[in-house]
């Protein structure tokens, strides 16, 4: 067989046996929509709930912050789930420290004695 023979009969894809039509191009599958599909599944099978007005969410990871601000807050406080989604920003804590200092508790003030930064 001729190698330009060969190379003309792998490209022809058909998509059943011999005399079906061939197969234009591959299908491409998307999987972020599934995922995001999958996902809310199962948010919908933990009965979370929107929670409106909240301007901005702070997790603490050592000494970054991990900052959203205007996310949108789902909870399910009977499965102990917080789902948070949004653009995040991770920043410093010695920088964070001032603009927050009045929406920490007295347990956040003990660390911070007891591991200086």
């Amino acid at each position: 067989m001729d190698v330009e023979k060969l190379k003309k009969m792998a490209g022809a894809v058909r998509t059943g046996g011999k005399g079906s039509i061939r197969r234009k191009k591959k299908a491409v599958h998307k999987t972020n929509t599934t995922d995001d599909k999958r996902l809310q599944s199962t948010l919908k099978r933990l009965n979370v709930n929107a929670i409106p007005a909240i301007e901005e969410v702070n997790i603490f990871k050592d000494d970054t912050v991990i900052q959203f601000q205007n996310p949108k807050v789902q909870a399910s406080i009977v499965a102990n789930t917080w789902v948070v989604s949004g653009t995040p920003q991770t920043k410093k804590l010695q920088d964070v420290l001032p603009g927050i200092i009045n929406q920490l508790g007295t347990c956040f003030f003990r660390h911070l004695f007891l591991y200086p930064l």
